[in-house]
């Protein structure tokens, strides 16, 4: 079997209304969907976490096309240079645009063998994988969102308990004001009672200082987790020393993490780590140096369908992993996008990620990413045009 052609779609994924965040307003992504097609009439799927990395997958597939798509080894031999030098001195984009391609060849593998993914990385220890229901502040449209308060904030978490069976949480109270998010916590704990799990996400908003006076005060409503409170892990080691509110990041190094103790866990997408074989042995890495791991959030189906198949064959894997599911209106998958019940969705059976493309979807995603543009993560209504700067706080 030969590689014949690759296509690389950049598609735009909106929510339904959308969430502050600490760079503005996030109204949901631009994603790049991948498809590998064979001489043999197969074609595996796969997924970037960007659209500008559509180029970028274009090119690499001038080097790929007439390969062996099983001799996984051999096409990155010729798609990415030392591994040290992108990542440390040249465009690392290489590495992302070859992880998303890399999904969409372990996809094929499946396909190939007819066996679902799971199956190929060993097995599962678990068919059942959870993930956290999201909560934020968010922008009210169409009639959908206007959680702008505590007691909003609160009631939608019940609503969801109430209406999908949810107790895992997660959520962004950023409006750069510590003492909303604490009374919004408060308020949160109040309501769910004291068994749900809450996560909070920072996204690096806090200084130093507001984090401390943040974190004393929320630490008895018993936080699982707080990602990214502060904007670099010398500041989060700091922080350690007043707070035991285990601490997450997106960004995946694991030497620093070792060395300075913090933070405690890694959340990122499997692409950035350079595809599903880099993501196995990395989750090795975290496992043998005691680090915790779990997936990212704001993807199509296609990569959260990676997700499914390594979190089902992963036993490091022991958190619920991020999702933005119930607000997101698009995917490009069949039946997408995923949605879980009672804090779960079931791995795909079928071969490979166990996902088919919804052709009709993937046109009409990409047509809005070409008539608007990419998603804008960082629009702020008071200032237009204005980048926010860090800390908020």
């Amino acid at each position: 079997m030969k590689i014949t052609n690759i296509k690389a779609t950049p598609v735009n994924i909106p929510l339904e209304t959308p969430f502050w965040w600490t760079g503005g307003q996030y109204p949901g992504t631009s994603k790049t969907i991948i498809e590998v097609e064979t001489d043999e009439g197969l074609t595996g799927l796969g997924e970037a976490p960007s659209a500008s990395l559509a180029p970028v997958i274009q090119d690499l597939a001038l080097r790929v096309i007439g390969k062996d798509p099983l001799d996984i080894a051999d096409i990155e031999s010729v798609c990415i240079p030392p591994w040290q030098i992108v990542q440390n001195t040249d465009d690392s984009s290489a590495v992302t645009a070859f992880g998303g391609l890399e999904i969409g060849l372990w996809d094929l593998r499946g396909k190939i063998w007819n066996q679902p993914l799971y199956k190929l990385l060993g097995g599962a220890v678990r068919k059942e994988i959870p993930f956290t229901e999201y909560f934020a502040f968010r922008v009210r449209k169409d009639g959908v969102g206007g959680e702008m308060d505590p007691k909003a904030i609160a009631d939608y978490c019940i609503r969801m308990r109430e209406e999908h069976g949810s107790t895992f949480f997660e959520g962004k109270l950023i409006l750069g004001d510590p003492r909303l998010e604490i009374e919004t916590v408060r308020a949160i704990r109040e309501a769910l009672g004291p068994d749900d799990m809450i996560r909070l996400d920072s996204n690096m908003q806090w200084s130093l200082s507001t984090a401390r006076r943040v974190l004393r005060e929320i630490e008895q409503f018993d936080i699982r987790n707080y990602e990214d409170p502060v904007t670099s892990f010398e500041e989060m080691a700091m922080l350690r020393q007043h707070s035991s509110i285990p601490f997450s990041t997106h960004v995946p190094d694991i030497r620093r993490i070792v060395a300075l103790g913090v933070p405690d866990s890694i959340v990122v997408n499997f692409a950035v780590l350079g595809g599903i074989n880099r993501a196995i042995r990395f989750i090795g890495a975290c496992e043998a140096m005691g680090v915790g791991f779990w997936c990212y959030s704001g993807d199509a189906g296609i990569c959260t369908a990676a997700y499914l198949h390594m979190t089902a064959a992963m036993p490091w894997i022991i958190e619920p992993s991020q999702s933005l599911f119930r607000w997101q209106i698009a995917d490009v998958i069949q039946s997408g996008p995923f949605r879980q019940k009672n804090n779960v969705i079931s791995v795909p059976e079928g071969p490979g990620l166990g996902v088919e493309l919804d052709r009709e979807a993937l046109d009409h995603w990409h047509r809005h990413y070409v008539d608007n543009g990419p998603m804008n993560h960082f629009y702020d209504p008071d200032k237009p045009g204005v980048f926010r700067r860090l800390p908020l706080g």
